[in-house]
Parts: structure tokens; sequence; C-alpha cells
């Protein structure tokens, strides 16, 4: 049995699909891990729901910024805008199936066996892996309560942007969900910053730095994420790996297979401008 980790998909499902064939995944023995981030730009989030939910057991997703919105413009909270593409998924008859499945995925998993955490955008370098693991239980817990479209309600937002273990309420859920599905930039003291979106190279390592050269950051497990696609899946942190390598910007989708630390690569179309 193999384990293959995927980055962000949004809706490019032929690509997917094509990646798994070609290293040879199969589904009643490998496992699927995937950072988050299955819909939204890219053509076919429907098919793309679909064929994840379907692998079934095999697959193991956790919730990105993308996956969020989608939900609460399913409770109404928000409109679909045209460039997400998401008008098929939100019209077809088992919209509603697909996300309540959806909703019941967490925001963070450690793999039982080889100890990797798995994390949409990254680990707040304000907590310890512990607390990260018990936070993000927090927020999964609301989604799946019966309250969770209070939550998708009040997510929106860039304050607070510091932890503090006093948070409560909204602005606790808040910076939780920021951090585990939004963040890239970290200022010096671990706060986040949500403005930049450029590449490490291009920024001030002086006024801010990614989030994981925070010196701070609890690096007890190995950890896997998504969401940055500007980094191209470079990063020179041992442990670290960077799996959102911009297949709905005409990139690539990559894979990651953890026994090995091969990584299978393709290079996709441009879907999103």
């Amino acid at each position: 049995m193999a384990t293959y980790i995927v980055g962000d998909i949004q809706g490019c499902c032929d690509e997917l699909q094509q990646l798994l064939a070609l290293a040879n995944f199969d589904a009643d023995f490998d496992e699927l891990w995937i950072t988050g981030d299955l819909v939204a730009r890219g053509p076919k989030s429907l098919e793309t729901l679909r064929f994840v939910k379907g692998l079934g057991s095999s697959t193991k997703i956790i919730l990105g910024n993308h996956d969020l919105h989608l939900l609460a413009i399913w409770q109404g909270i928000h409109q679909a805008k045209d460039n997400d593409k998401l008008t098929p998924l939100l019209a077809a008859p088992d919209c509603d199936e697909l996300l309540h499945w959806l909703r019941l995925q967490p925001l963070l998993l450690r793999h039982p066996e080889f100890d990797f955490v798995m994390v949409h955008a990254g680990i707040s370098p304000q907590w310890t892996m512990k607390q990260a693991e018990q936070l993000a239980n927090e927020i999964e817990q609301q989604l799946h309560g019966d309250q969770f479209k209070t939550l998708l309600q009040n997510m929106y937002g860039n304050h607070p942007n510091s932890w503090s273990d006093s948070l409560t309420g909204d602005d606790r859920l808040r910076f939780i969900i920021n951090a585990f599905t939004r963040m890239r930039y970290c200022f010096l003291d671990g706060s986040l910053e949500f403005k930049n979106k450029l590449g490490p190279e291009q920024t001030d390592k002086s006024v801010m730095r990614p989030w994981f050269e925070i010196p701070t950051l609890d690096k007890a497990s190995p950890i896997v994420f998504g969401h940055w696609a500007a980094l191209l899946g470079e990063v020179a942190q041992q442990d670290l790996y960077a799996l959102d390598t911009g297949c709905v910007w005409g990139n690539n989708l990559t894979m990651l297979r953890w026994q090995d630390k091969k990584k299978f690569s393709l290079t996709c179309p441009i879907h999103s401008q």
C-alpha cells in the first residue's frame, strides 16, 4: 500500500484522474490524501467532489478556504462569482448530499502510521502542534453541529490576527480558520499578515516571513500543506512539503508518494485568469 498526497485540485478533475493513472494509484490498496481546495476556479468542481467522495475510505481530505467559501455560498451567506465556476455544482441534484459530506471533513489530519500532519495553509507559529490539533477539533465540532451556518457567517475578516488563549467566540473561531486555511505570511512576532501574495524572494524578511520560517513554529511532526501556489512546491526546510503548484493557473498538479518521497507532476492547461 502506498500513501499519495496531492495538492490543491480546484475543480481540475480530469487532471487529477490523469495524475492518479500516471502514479498507478489503486483505490483498493493505496490511500489518497488531499490538501484541501477541492473546488473553485477549475471547470469541474462537481465532478471532483463526486469522484473524491466515490473513492470512499481510501481518501482523506481536509478543508481549504475555497471549500469553506463554497459551504457559505450553499447556505446563502454569499453569492457565487462567475470565475469560481460553481454553477453546475450548486444546481446538481446531489448538491446537498455532496456538501453535507464536505462540511464533515476536518481542518487537520495526522497520519496514524507515518505521523505527518496535513493542513491546508499551515500551522500558526503561535501554537504548539498539540494545540493546533485541539483547535482544529473546535472548528470541526462547530461545522458538524446544527449551528454550522453561524460559523460560516462569522468566519470572514482579518481580525484578530494574533493568537491569545483568552480569545473567545467568533474572534477565536475566525483566527483558527484563518490560520489553517488562509495564512501565508506572518510578522516576526507570529501574527498573521493577509495582504501579501508575492513569493518569499520578493518580500522583505525584516518585516514578515513565510509562516514556516518563523522560529517559534513547532516542527515536532512533518507538515504537508497546499494553498500557496506561488511557492511552486519549493521550500528549503526539512520535513516540510508544499504541494500546491498552481494547477488551475496553468502550472502543475503535484502529488507526493510518502514512502519514497517521489513526486508525480502533470502540466495543466490554464483554467483561471
